[in-house]
């Protein structure tokens, strides 16, 4: 059965943003990642993290898994493509990326492009982060 996607729009993110910032961090569940793989389901797509599910339950669990894949990109490549998402050009309205350092992956984060910056899931509210992005992508 297909999914039905909703086209991210100002509208949708505020209202994604006001709810998220609702909710307490929890690794596994509200961090600067499951953050991106939230907005996919605020859109109307399957989890796409649900094999990372359950598998930390703290910071330095998180870091592990971003450690053995070789950084945040490749953690969410994997996420992006099991929803159908792909590579973009460049930041636009509701596009998810990753931000931060290329060599340093304790520097990286998810963030989702508001249409004007980056915003990221720090642990007690969503808000702006200038950084580099690493990658980009639609979903």
């Amino acid at each position: 059965m297909a999914e039905l996607v909703v086209v991210p729009s100002a509208r949708a993110l505020a209202a994604f943003f006001a709810d998220h910032n609702t909710r307490h961090w929890r690794p596994c569940q509200v961090d600067c990642c499951m953050f991106l793989a939230s907005w996919a389901m605020w859109l109307g797509h399957s989890d796409p993290a649900s094999h990372l599910r359950g598998t930390y339950d703290s910071d330095d669990g998180f870091r592990a898994i971003i450690a053995g894949a070789g950084g945040v990109v490749p953690v969410v490549e994997r996420c992006v493509a099991s929803i159908g998402g792909h590579r973009a050009d460049g930041p636009q309205l509701g596009v998810i990326g990753v931000i931060g350092s290329p060599t340093n992956i304790q520097r990286q984060w998810g963030a989702i492009f508001d249409g004007e910056r980056w915003l990221v899931r720090f642990h007690d509210h969503v808000g702006p982060m200038a950084a580099r992005p690493l990658a980009i992508w639609k979903i």
